[in-house]
């Protein structure tokens, strides 16, 4: 099944924590998206980093990872040019590698739904430079 949207690391993140002021918003919001949703390796790698080196975090982060509800956007190598001019683009923001891999698979995919808690960043990035995100969850705790 094809994914119809983009999850984010602090969504992830808010997912896998139920202290996370995000969480409720999230569950609820993850719950309403057909599954799979679209990630990149990126995205993980910054999900790895965050959750440290506690080993039931990591263990959390994994499992879900491998539970099928995400997918990952390979990125070829002649397609990191593009990449690097949306981070160019946005350097006043400044757009990180992972969100710049999200704004990319998100013109790529055709998709524009996406699940993160960084609404300041994907309110202010466009897709091919004209369309708008729909950002979820919409409640902000």
């Amino acid at each position: 099944m094809l994914p119809d949207a983009l999850i984010d690391t602090g969504a992830i993140l808010a997912l896998l924590d139920r202290t996370d002021r995000w969480h409720d918003n999230c569950v609820e919001a993850f719950q309403q998206l057909r599954l799979p949703l679209l990630t990149s390796e990126a995205v993980l790698t910054e999900l790895f980093h965050l959750v440290g080196d506690q080993r039931t975090e990591v263990e959390a982060a994994s499992k879900f990872v491998r539970s099928g509800a995400l997918v990952l956007g390979t990125l070829e190598n002649a397609e990191l040019p593009h990449v690097h001019a949306l981070m160019s683009r946005y350097w006043d923001r400044p757009m990180d590698f992972a969100d710049a891999t999200l704004v990319y698979l998100a013109r790529r995919e055709s998709l524009s739904v996406i699940l993160t808690v960084d609404h300041a960043d994907f309110a202010t990035y466009r897709i091919e430079g004209k369309r708008q995100f729909r950002v979820l969850p919409r409640k902000q705790p």
